[in-house]
């Protein structure tokens, strides 16, 4: 398979393709979704309510997104691999923002970086871009800001905060983003903003008029007891492997695994 770049993708959105994005945390997550068609994938630091039993996103660290990303880059060398910036990786200074966003690029082959916030990063953004790393911004619902924000809440149905979703997505893309995720916003104001954008907007939660859609991988499989509004579930994938498992551990208690062509003479 020849090699999914950013030029890749905008070619898709000016052709008037839909773009596919999933999120992805391991190789074999990766390879599975390449095999599939996906577009591209976002190693999100929903890494830690997937995979590593944390409530939600805020205790991940760089080292836990750099793992993941290694390993998705691994098991996906054709793919567009977007590194999701953890909690506290960019917030406390562009310098900060630069050295980290930097260390993702080179240590994990990761093909752009992401990051939650509005009009407030456009400097950062800019400087990123500037530097040659490629942005990915992210907002509406960031879950990042969860303790302030009192929980997960749609963001822009009253006419200030779609005002400020408006004004953050132009001000992004002025500052060099190349897409922008509109994540749990209504779906008209996602419409507006994808309308008023020349850059992709990949909404999670906020409708069909996006450029493309992300879910998180887990949703999809039905690997996980709840499924959000905003995603649905192809596979039962929880119960199927529960099943799997309790066949094997049947067998082995009963004796009859390993069978004869299991075993080496």
């Amino acid at each position: 398979m020849k090699k999914v770049t950013l030029t890749t993708l905008l070619k898709r959105k000016n052709a008037g393709e839909k773009l596919v994005m999933s999120t992805a945390y391991s190789a074999i997550e990766s390879r599975l979704c390449m095999n599939a068609g996906i577009d591209f994938m976002l190693v999100g630091d929903s890494v830690g309510m997937t995979h590593l039993g944390y409530a939600n996103t805020l205790p991940v660290t760089m080292e836990d997104m750099l793992a993941h990303t290694s390993a998705v880059r691994r098991g996906a060398p054709e793919a567009f691999v977007v590194f999701d910036m953890p909690f506290m990786s960019y917030q406390e200074s562009e310098s900060q923002a630069m050295y980290n966003a930097g260390l993702a690029m080179k240590s994990t082959g990761a093909d752009a970086v992401k990051l939650e916030g509005g009009a407030e990063y456009a400097s950062l953004v800019r400087k990123m871009t500037g530097a040659g790393i490629p942005v990915m911004a992210h907002i509406g619902l960031m879950p990042q800001r969860v303790q302030v924000c009192g929980g997960y809440k749609i963001v822009g149905r009253d006419e200030e905060s779609a005002a400020k979703v408006m004004q953050d997505a132009l001000a992004l893309q002025e500052a060099g983003a190349f897409a922008v995720v509109l994540e749990c916003i209504p779906e008209a104001l996602a419409q507006a903003v994808t309308d008023a954008l020349d850059i992709p907007t990949v909404g999670i939660g906020s409708g069909k008029f996006c450029s493309g859609q992300v879910q998180v991988i887990t949703d999809l499989l039905g690997l996980t007891d709840f499924c959000p509004k905003h995603a649905k579930r192809y596979l039962n994938g929880g119960q199927l492997i529960s099943e799997a498992l309790a066949a094997y551990a049947g067998e082995v208690r009963s004796g009859s695994f390993p069978a004869p062509e299991n075993t080496f003479q």
